[in-house]
């Protein structure tokens, strides 16, 4: 979706701070962290709620994250992960997954 902020990371049309990679997911630095790790998980293919996923994109998503986890620090002290989802949690309509960390981390 060429309107789709999220999507235009994924082509690499918009630049991001990216962690890691695979086939069907990427992961990056929010720009508006709520932690001292705050990095989003997403999609390679256009989806704005977590059940149009498919098996295997959730798979590499959460696969992804523990990754994401352990390149930050955060592995072993502990993380949370968050979908939110519909308005008007979710702020841009493409599914992405939080994955918060870091001493500042509350409920």
């Amino acid at each position: 979706m060429q309107t789709c902020i999220f999507c235009q990371i994924a082509a690499e049309t918009v630049p991001c701070e990216k962690i890691l990679e695979d086939r069907d997911c990427m992961a990056f630095r929010s720009i508006d962290p709520k932690a001292t790790v705050h990095i989003l998980v997403i999609p390679k293919r256009h989806a704005e709620r977590p059940e149009e996923l498919t098996a295997v994109e959730l798979e590499s998503m959460f696969k992804a994250s523990e990754e994401v986890a352990q390149i930050a620090g955060v592995k072993d002290s502990g993380y949370k992960l968050c979908f939110n989802v519909g308005k008007p949690y979710q702020l841009v309509p493409h599914v992405h997954l939080h994955v918060l960390g870091g001493p500042d981390l509350r409920d």
